[in-house]
């Protein structure tokens, strides 16, 4: 069951990149984002009201507080920056390529801030990762022409985003449930990009069915796929291994966008997809040894409350 969530976490998380492409050019990013989130909000609101009142009543101020700060980063903050560089000319794959260094800055700080044992094999199918990310970049960026440079900068102000959302979260005790952070989370990104869209002039959605079929995608796929899936493999099996993942979204993306829409694929891209695959395979032995035998195992930081991997 976990390959099977690890599988539909990294095609739904990296239809986020696609889906972002295929709405780019009907309407500006902050449009885009406000109509993917808005009815989402509306419809988790009603579904909260009529099913779900049960899930709220021990929920305190401050836990709903942090919930909005994690939304914010992880969807606000992390959407934004990637919306407005594929809005800027970068492809979907170099886009995800640039989120792939995530991993790398998650595994530095994982150790000082949350205590998690990370082992030598674990470094060096990071490293890997790492390898195979800058292999896929350089091929990508070289094809691509007529993109300012400052926009290859715009997706790593996301990618800090969303590591900063992930440690917040680890951080944090696991006692609320799932599906309340996802509607809090969404409810967040809607206020803020309305907002943000309202002030720009573009609320209102052009008359176009690609806006809508990506605003469909983004919202099933992306949102409902993508970032509960995030959580759900995060809480089951550790940031290491989540992050891990994290390298199979530019291989995957790339490829997802050569055959989607004739972005450059090539030689140095196949080799970077090899590397990426070479370090999923390394970390999650590595990992799977430690928990089966007698090494150490991750310590758990944060005021935690439950026991066992489920949410």
């Amino acid at each position: 069951m976990n390959v099977l969530l690890a599988a539909a976490f990294v095609v739904c998380w990296s239809s986020g990149f696609i889906g972002a492409k295929l709405g780019a050019g009907t309407a500006d990013p902050i449009t885009l984002l406000m109509w993917r989130f808005l009815p989402l909000a509306v419809v988790l609101v009603l579904c909260t009201m009529l099913f779900g009142l049960h899930r709220w009543r021990s929920l305190r101020l401050h836990t709903v507080r942090r919930e909005i700060v994690i939304g914010a980063l992880s969807q606000t903050g992390y959407l934004l920056t990637v919306y407005q560089a594929i809005g800027l000319g970068v492809s979907s794959g170099t886009t995800a390529l640039i989120d792939g260094t995530q991993p790398l800055v998650v595994a530095v700080l994982a150790g000082p801030l949350l205590r998690e044992y990370v082992g030598p094999r674990q470094w060096w199918g990071l490293a890997l990762g790492v390898a195979g990310v800058v292999t896929v970049t350089a091929g990508d960026a070289t094809s691509s022409g007529g993109v300012v440079w400052w926009a290859y900068l715009v997706p790593f102000a996301g990618m800090l985003s969303l590591v900063a959302a992930t440690f917040l979260e680890r951080r944090s005790p696991r006692d609320t449930d799932p599906t309340v952070s996802l509607t809090i989370h969404c409810v967040t990104s809607a206020v803020l990009f309305t907002a943000m869209a309202a002030a720009g002039g573009d609320v209102t959605p052009p008359a176009d069915a690609t806006f809508w079929l990506a605003v469909t995608w983004l919202v099933v796929l992306s949102t409902f796929g993508g970032y509960g899936l995030y959580w759900l493999v995060l809480r089951r099996n550790g940031i290491t291994r989540v992050n891990t993942l994290m390298f199979l979204m530019a291989p995957v993306t790339a490829v997802w966008g050569a055959v989607a829409f004739s972005e450059p694929f090539g030689a140095l891209t196949a080799t970077g997809l090899l590397l990426c695959l070479g370090a999923v395979t390394v970390v999650f032995h590595a990992q799977s040894r430690e928990e089966g035998g007698d090494a150490a195992r991750p310590i758990e930081a944060g005021p935690r409350t439950t026991s066992g991997s489920g949410p």
